[in-house]
């Protein structure tokens, strides 16, 4: 148990949830009025002739566009297919960026040998490794999933790193001082401490790896078989299909919406110790 749960009574976390529930709800209507006035704004200048219709369509028309693709079957098996590519992807990218980073962040030698490798994978942009991916796996799910591990690892591994970098040290030296090994301090202090970072982690790797998903369909187009990427390559083919490729886009944007809350909500269930402390909603 940390110094954070250890400060804070029962009493006071019950306290702290109506107030973070009050501000996460303040935070979506403010959201959602904005996003509100942008399209009002949007078809306003639409219809004035500011802003040419064969350019960039009616925000009405969009909308329009992106309701009918729920009944658009190709376009529901695609999204389902991202979907699934997603949650593969991010879930070996977390099974292999946090034991990664305990070792890590908990071993100095493992840490500076592995130094020069690490700096120099990392800047590598996952959609330049594209071309490479395909000639290996060929296209399809498993090149996708591939590259979406490649893009997510890193924002897992490092928070990992720097959560570590911010235990306690004498929190640590107290559980040695009592006997506990390398791999009990790791467990009861290190872990627990640096679970937000890895969280965070985990929220930024997601919105990532949807980029990374989206654009490499969109660049492999219906090859790749799948995916919204490759729904907007195809809708991007023909004349007039602006408001149709906005349509999907606006879809993709949703399921990021959408899964940063879920994964938000989670982080919540998992650590409302450190949620309650806040006294407001991560």
């Amino acid at each position: 148990m940390t110094s954070i749960q250890r400060g804070m009574t029962s009493n006071e976390r019950v306290r702290g949830w109506p107030g973070a529930r009050r501000v996460l709800a303040a935070t979506w209507v403010r959201g959602l009025a904005g996003v509100a006035a942008f399209l009002l704004l949007g078809e306003v200048l639409g219809r004035s002739g500011v802003i040419s219709r064969a350019v960039l369509p009616l925000a009405s028309t969009v909308l329009a566009r992106a309701v009918g693709l729920v009944g658009n079957g190709r376009f529901l098996a695609d999204t389902g297919a991202t979907i699934g590519a997603l949650a593969a992807g991010l879930g070996i990218a977390v099974a292999l960026a946090v034991p990664c980073g305990l070792v890590l962040g908990s071993v100095p030698g493992v840490r500076s040998a592995t130094r020069a490798a690490v700096e120099f994978l990392r800047p590598i942009p996952s959609v330049a490794l594209i071309p490479l991916v395909a000639l290996f796996l060929g296209p399809g799910q498993r090149m996708n999933i591939t590259l979406i591990v490649y893009a997510a690892v890193w924002p897992v591994l490092f928070n990992t790193i720097h959560g570590l970098d911010d235990v306690d040290p004498v929190a640590k030296e107290t559980l040695r001082a009592f006997g506990f090994g390398r791999l009990a301090v790791v467990r009861r202090v290190c872990l627990p401490a640096a679970a937000p970072f890895i969280v965070t982690g985990i929220r930024l790797a997601s919105s990532i790896a949807l980029i990374l998903s989206i654009g490499t369909g969109i660049i492999t187009g219906r090859i790749d078989g799948n995916g919204i990427g490759a729904f907007i390559a195809d809708a991007n083919t023909g004349t007039g299909n602006t408001a149709l490729v906005l349509a999907a886009a606006l879809w993709a944007g949703v399921l990021g919406l959408a899964l940063n809350g879920l994964l938000g909500w989670a982080g919540r269930r998992a650590l409302p110790w450190y949620h309650a402390s806040l006294g407001a909603d991560g």
